[in-house]
């Protein structure tokens, strides 16, 4: 039966928890460089927002949350307006993406 490495045998329950609070943070970190990426359209930085959140975008146009989402994810918010328009439409049968 092999030994387990030195380095499991010394961690505490205290650096485990450490450990797993740093990849908390990290993920974290990486989704809200999602949500504001460039390379990201605006329905997956949305996307992103909400998972981020765990909120979903209200279907209010005027919405005040509208502008912090614009915001929070480098849109305008006329593109956070379209998203929208896009998911009402495709909520009504009427097609999109």
């Amino acid at each position: 039966m092999p030994l387990p490495h030195i380095s499991e045998l010394i961690k505490t329950h205290a650096e485990r928890l450490a450990i797993e609070e740093s990849e908390r943070l990290e993920k974290r970190r990486l989704e809200l460089a999602e949500q504001r990426s460039d390379l990201n359209s605006p329905t997956v930085r949305i996307r992103t927002w909400e998972k981020v959140h765990e909120l979903r975008l209200p279907s209010d146009p005027a919405h005040p949350i509208l502008d912090f989402i614009a915001v929070s994810t480098r849109l305008t918010l006329a593109e956070v307006q379209e998203e929208q328009r896009s998911r009402a439409a495709h909520a009504a049968g009427g097609g999109g993406t």
